[in-house]
């Protein structure tokens, strides 16, 4: 990476959050698209014919870009070529390449495809699958000018942006108007700020807090993700074999439902938390000095806050993606026993059926296998070499973003990589044409099923 650039994009950079923060406060309309693969290459292979970022014939014409018009050509009998030129900043380029004039074309001999073209390379060469690219639309003097970002899937503030503009794990491409964002935030919470100013007024907040703003426990919490999925599709268990994509349930439940649950809950824990470092519990007349000071006052109280925030989405997600697989596996009769000591202090999520099983030395014993499970990978995959010893090792995982080289690196140990149904054909990951990757369907139908008769 040039020494003129100042990001990391293989490991993230909180300067993209800041980068985010300021573009939700200055651009009218923001547009957020999920990578393809193509989208992503053209940057590091040079024998690509790709060389942009595709943008549907929706957002093309949706009035987000300026008016296409047909470019003059010497050959007057050849097909339309509509374009439109604009003006694009890159905050994330390496110096003297953080201003382009952009170009969106469309060549109708080809039907709809239209490219934005004329990028820099480095904000894209070293992004993961499935990273995003953000495009805000800023008021100029004449024409608009467009502040584009990218976003590595594999770092933290692929978070914050889902978070931020509350895209699901199926998001692909959407137009954004940040005053319509905050203001259906404000919508949201103004019912829940009322109870708590009126908890504070009242002196009765260290209750409130109890009631209405406590993080119920990851295995409660994952319970109620399973039950709201339940009830939405008529269900009364996670059976896989009698679902037609179990990995994209767990998707679902895990990356959607739970999600939305844990951050609603989070925003109320936090928010009392943070009124109670700053006013205290006892209520009085307080004036806006005196929150001025203590605002300064409790920095390090609330660093600690918001870092114990980001700690706790890391350390929930994991836990709570092995509830799921845990009620899947009884859903379906499975045997299995979960987090069983093995030699060396080594932990396994899952040995189906047991590992008195697995390591009888019998026949049968080779239909034995360790599951692992991680609802996000980055580098931790390797973690798993060591549980696997010469048994037979799957990883589940519902991770869109794990590189097409680590894939093969698992391979070359063993592992094989089990991944939701919608992600293995998707334009936006490298999961397919690798023999060690398999759906969920695919496990539970063709290994799990015909092991059961010596399981059980």
């Amino acid at each position: 990476m040039s020494e003129q650039n100042e990001f990391d994009f293989e490991q993230g950079d909180s300067r993209t959050a800041e980068l985010l923060t300021g573009l939700m406060n200055r651009a009218e309309r923001i547009l957020v698209k999920k990578l393809s693969n193509n989208d992503r290459d053209w940057a590091k292979c040079t024998n690509k014919h790709q060389g942009g970022v595709y943008i549907s014939a929706e957002q093309r014409d949706g009035g987000f870009f300026p008016p296409l018009a047909v470019k003059e050509r010497d050959d007057p009998r050849g097909a339309d070529i509509r374009e439109a030129w604009f003006s694009t900043l890159w905050p994330q380029a390496k110096v003297g390449d953080r201003e382009k004039r952009s170009r969106i074309v469309h060549y109708t001999s080809k039907g709809p495809e239209t490219h934005v073209t004329r990028l820099p390379k480095d904000p894209f060469a070293w992004l993961s699958p499935a990273s995003f690219m953000v495009m805000g639309r800023l008021k100029g003097d004449g024409e608009p000018v467009y502040e584009c970002l990218t976003v590595n899937s594999a770092a933290e503030e692929a978070d914050f942006l889902a978070d931020l503009f509350e895209i699901g794990p199926d998001f692909l491409v959407g137009e954004f108007e940040p005053s319509a964002l905050k203001a259906k935030e404000h919508e949201r919470v103004l019912d829940f700020v009322e109870q708590l100013i009126g908890a504070w007024m009242a002196g009765t907040i260290s209750s409130f807090a109890r009631e209405h703003a406590v993080m119920p426990p990851t295995e409660a919490l994952a319970r109620m993700a399973r039950e709201a999925f339940l009830k939405q599709n008529s269900m009364e268990q996670l059976n896989p074999f009698e679902m037609e994509c179990p990995g994209n349930a767990l998707r679902e439940i895990s990356r959607s439902i739970e999600w939305d649950l844990f951050r609603e809950f989070q925003r109320r824990e936090r928010s009392v938390e943070l009124v109670r470092i700053v006013l205290g519990d006892e209520p009085g007349s307080i004036e806006p000095p005196d929150v001025i000071r203590k605002l300064v006052d409790e920095l390090p109280a609330i660093d600690a806050l918001m870092l114990s925030a980001a700690q706790q989405r890391k350390s929930r997600a994991g836990y709570s993606y092995e509830h799921h697989i845990e009620a899947m596996l009884i859903g379906g009769n499975i045997p299995f026993e979960k987090q069983v000591v093995i030699e060396a202090r080594k932990r396994p999520d899952f040995i189906l059926p047991s590992q008195i099983f697995v390591d009888s030395g019998k026949p049968e014993a080779s239909s034995g296998l360790i599951l692992s499970a991680k609802t996000t990978l980055r580098e931790r995959w390797k973690q798993v070499e060591r549980e696997k010893g010469s048994r037979n090792l799957y990883l589940t995982t519902v991770d869109e973003n794990i590189a097409g080289n680590a894939i093969k690196d698992m391979a070359s140990i063993g592992v094989k990589l089990v991944i939701p149904e919608s992600l293995m054909e998707t334009k936006e990951t490298e999961y397919e044409g690798h023999d060690n990757v398999l759906t969920f369907r695919k496990f539970c139908a063709e290994i799990v099923k015909p092991s059961m008769k010596y399981w059980h």
